[in-house]
């Protein structure tokens, strides 16, 4: 058994280059049998390389043959064959096809193509000058949402008006679009009146037809004129009407009327308006109607009865008169009754206003603020005691005087006490109120 094992290093591992893949030559000698048992089996090729040997029939090579082509993978070829029958239905389905190349292209239903525009030369471009319109919903729809803004945007919005606006139609124009959106847009009425009274005195077209100013007026008559007509329409006449009179309202309150005799004044012709809208909205006392009524009046009720006073008329007294009838009789609803009963109290009251009297004059009886800037204080029981308390000025008296003997010498004009040496330092806190007992018990004396 051990005639043919040897031990020798690499003895009887000799390897012979087989003829072909997988297969040894088998010699007559026992040295050749033991190199074919030791004989290994070639390396398999990668599944994801190329084969070996081309398709072409010249090329190809006996598996028990001598020598082979060098394999170069990139330089070999499939061809895979297409078998009859489908290329059969390929051509079938091209020739029953109705699809075509030159169809044109497919829109969804709410797809809107985009069309180029074109400006007023013929030329394309892609986007189209502004109108003026445009431009004053722009601007009116910026303020609506940023009414602080007014102050700092309508010098610029102005210059821009004044360049736009260089004919008498598109004055007019103007005029229609502000009225317009100043009643559509809802409490919009306070800045389209005030941009109104601004645009009266800065807007330099002033054609024969009339001014900024006069023909918004012209405007307002026209709608004042349908007054009987739209309280008795439809709920959205109704609607309209009433926004206008709120409109007129801020009008009559924001718009200055200039001249050179004397200072500005309110518009005249608008305090008659006014008179006359409150007796049509009273005529037919809907809901609505009353509410709109109550509106206006707590708007412009003071500024009202003042002018109608100087003129020595009574109109107020009428209006009132009026209300109160319409509460007894009319059967509108119950929270319109409690807004004109208000409104009539609000009146009695003289609108909320209060006159204040001379400092000398000033006392509890004629002036409600009498007591406002005096301290409270709060007796043991933590009962607040003010100076409306009859026993207030004497209390008070000897509250000063407790402070007199608790310090006796006099504050500092800024608030340090001289009586406390430098060594003696207080917390910062009681120091900083102490501070202010000092300078307000100080104010008190004087």
């Amino acid at each position: 058994m051990t005639e043919n094992f040897d031990r020798a290093p690499g003895a009887g591992r000799a390897r012979i280059k087989p003829r072909s893949p997988g297969l040894a030559d088998v010699g007559d000698g026992d040295g050749d049998a033991t190199s074919g048992f030791n004989q290994r089996e070639p390396l398999r090729q990668p599944r994801t390389s190329p084969p070996l040997t081309e398709n072409n029939p010249n090329n190809s090579e006996a598996i028990g043959g001598e020598s082979r082509s060098p394999s170069k993978p990139h330089q070999f070829i499939h061809n895979h064959s297409t078998p009859a029958s489908k290329v059969k239905s390929v051509d079938s389905l091209v020739n029953t096809s109705i699809l075509s190349a030159n169809a044109p292209e497919f829109y969804p239903a709410s797809f809107s193509p985009y069309e180029e525009s074109v400006s007023e030369d013929g030329s394309d471009g892609y986007y189209t000058e502004m109108t003026l319109a445009e431009l004053v919903e722009e601007f009116l729809s910026y303020l609506n949402s940023s009414p602080g803004s007014f102050e700092m945007d309508i010098e610029h919005m102005v210059n821009m008006l004044n360049s736009w606006v260089t004919t008498e139609e598109t004055l007019q124009e103007l005029v229609e679009l502000i009225y317009t959106q100043s009643t559509a847009i809802p409490n919009f009425s306070y800045t389209g009146a005030r941009l109104c009274n601004f645009l009266s005195h800065n807007l330099l077209l002033s054609p024969a037809s009339g001014n900024f100013r006069q023909l918004l007026l012209k405007r307002c008559r026209t709608e004042y004129e349908q007054r009987d007509v739209a309280v008795r329409g439809d709920q959205e006449t109704q609607k309209k009407f009433q926004a206008y009179v709120l409109f007129l309202g801020e009008l009559y309150l924001r718009l200055e009327v200039r001249s050179a005799k004397g200072p500005p004044s309110r518009a005249e012709i608008l305090l008659i308006a006014l008179r006359e809208l409150m007796n049509a909205l009273f005529s037919n006392p809907v809901d609505g109607n009353l509410i709109c009524a109550v509106k206006l009046l707590k708007l412009t009720g003071s500024v009202l009865e003042d002018a109608w006073k100087e003129k020595g008329k009574s109109d107020m007294d009428q209006l009132v008169q009026r209300i109160e009838n319409i509460v007894l009789d009319t059967q509108c609803s119950r929270d319109v009754k409690q807004m004109l009963l208000r409104l009539v109290e609000l009146r009695s009251s003289n609108w909320g206003r209060v006159h204040a009297a001379a400092a000398s004059d000033a006392t509890p009886d004629n002036d409600p603020n009498y007591f406002m800037n005096e301290p409270t204080f709060y007796t043991a029981d933590g009962t607040p005691f003010t100076a409306a308390d009859p026993e207030y000025s004497e209390k008070y008296q000897e509250i000063l005087d407790r402070e007199d003997d608790c310090f006796p010498e006099d504050c500092e004009e800024n608030g340090n006490e001289s009586s406390f040496n430098d060594e003696d330092e207080m917390d910062p806190e009681i120091e900083e109120a102490f501070e202010k007992f000092c300078l307000e018990s100080e104010r008190r004396r004087r």
